[in-house]
Parts: C-alpha cells; structure tokens; sequence
C-alpha cells in the first residue's frame, strides 16, 4: 500500500507541475501515465488477493 501512495502522489505532483510550467507536458504526460500504470498495479494486486473460495 506504501507503493500505491507513493506513486499517487508522485503522478499528482508531475501532473501539477506539467500542467502549470510552460513547455513541461512531457510531466504532464508522464504523470499521467504513471496514474494509469498505478491504477492498473491496484486492480492486479486486488485480483490477486481475493480469496476464491469452493462453492459448498
């Protein structure tokens, strides 16, 4: 969860700082990117720790 958050605020902060430095959108593209790739890190870690348990 501490690399969740890391990367959260770390994707905020580049998106903040590319959207208001002129010239800067490759932040704000990285950013971005790193968001997507953080949401998809919570959806695989989710899946992966759902226990499956027998029908009975």
């Amino acid at each position: 969860m501490v690399l969740f958050l890391t990367l959260l605020i770390a994707g905020i902060a580049l998106i903040v700082i590319g959207a208001a430095i002129d010239g800067m959108l490759y932040l704000l593209s990285a950013g971005v990117l790193l968001l997507i790739a953080d949401l998809l890190y919570l959806a695989a870690r989710s899946m992966w720790r759902s226990p499956r348990r027998p029908a009975r």
